[in-house]
């Protein structure tokens, strides 16, 4: 995710970081190219060069136009949702842990407390792990010990399993007597609210935007700007290749950042920064365990915040 001031009027057409430019460099500079060549002919014929007309580049640009909005709208709201979520996560977690509090009856009780906050820990780095594929043992393993590792392992849902072993921990505390029916049941809904999230993370992250639709919008974006010198050259002259290139960058970009978006689980550069978050809650579960050593909040690195 991108993260730097709200640049001044001067920096507003030099900033490159955090733009969608890199992205769509070689599209626009080959629509570019191609309305140079257009214009080139153009000169080079004279009269005889086709004259289209200007009228389907316009119904067809503003159908464009208003297709992409239509689906970067929706490739927001999955970003969105996907950012109240996580978000969710983080207060259902620091509800959990508060409520933790409840079973330091006894030294055995503040034991298993502990245990639960260092599992919710883990359970938060498989998550993230899951949702950007990465190895999901690997990331969670310093919160697990190897009997952990060993029956989550069983588990085709890593985070699911440990959320199990959640359960088990607070099954035991009521078993034992540290909780009532109440209060192990305010619990158990803590937990049943981080299943939930989990669920719905994963519905965005493996249901993606229809894919004939997109392909629709990929190529008649190309076909458009590629077409669009045509329209133009004998109204604009040698001012073609600009204006094309102006017209290229905005429907390139808004489809290149609608792709972003689509995937907000992902590690481009306007993706959720998910490792930050998941180091707050880290940091905040380390508090509530008492632990000295905590890891520090993680930083913008060249603007970009992971």
């Amino acid at each position: 995710m991108i993260v730097r001031p709200r640049p001044r009027m001067r920096e507003l057409f030099f900033i490159w970081k955090g733009s969608i430019i890199p992205l769509i460099l070689p599209q626009v500079l080959f629509v570019t190219a191609v309305a140079t060549l257009v214009t080139l002919l153009a000169d080079l014929i004279g009269p005889r060069f086709p004259d289209f007309a200007t009228g389907p580049f316009t119904f067809l640009g503003l159908s464009l136009s208003l297709f992409l909005g239509f689906r970067n709208n929706a490739c927001y709201d999955r970003w969105w949702e996907a950012r109240k979520h996580y978000g969710n996560l983080l207060v259902v977690l620091r509800c959990l842990a508060r409520d933790s509090q409840l079973l330091e009856t006894d030294a055995e009780g503040k034991q298993q407390r502990k245990d639960v906050l260092r599992l919710c820990t883990a359970f938060t780095k498989a998550l993230t792990a899951r949702l950007r594929d990465r190895p999901i043992v690997e990331a969670a393993k310093a919160e697990l010990s190897p009997a952990e590792i060993t029956a989550i392992k069983a588990g085709h849902n890593i985070p699911d399993s440990i959320l199990r072993l959640v359960t088990a921990l607070l099954l035991q505390a009521r078993q034992a007597g540290r909780l009532d029916s109440v209060t192990y049941c305010a619990m158990a809904e803590h937990i049943n609210q981080l299943t939930a999230i989990q669920g719905a993370c994963e519905r965005i992250r493996y249901t993606a935007l229809p894919f004939a639709y997109t392909l629709l919008l990929h190529r008649t974006a190309h076909i458009f700007c590629v077409l669009l010198p045509l329209g133009l050259v004998h109204s604009l002259g040698h001012a073609t290749p600009l204006l094309t290139a102006l017209v290229a960058y905005t429907f390139f970009g808004l489809d290149a950042l609608g792709d972003e978006l689509e995937e907000p689980f992902g590690t481009a550069q306007n993706d959720l920064p998910l490792d930050a978050i998941t180091r707050v809650i880290e940091i905040d579960m380390a508090e509530y365990r008492g632990l000295e050593n905590r890891p520090e909040p993680l930083k913008p690195q060249d603007f970009v915040l992971m």
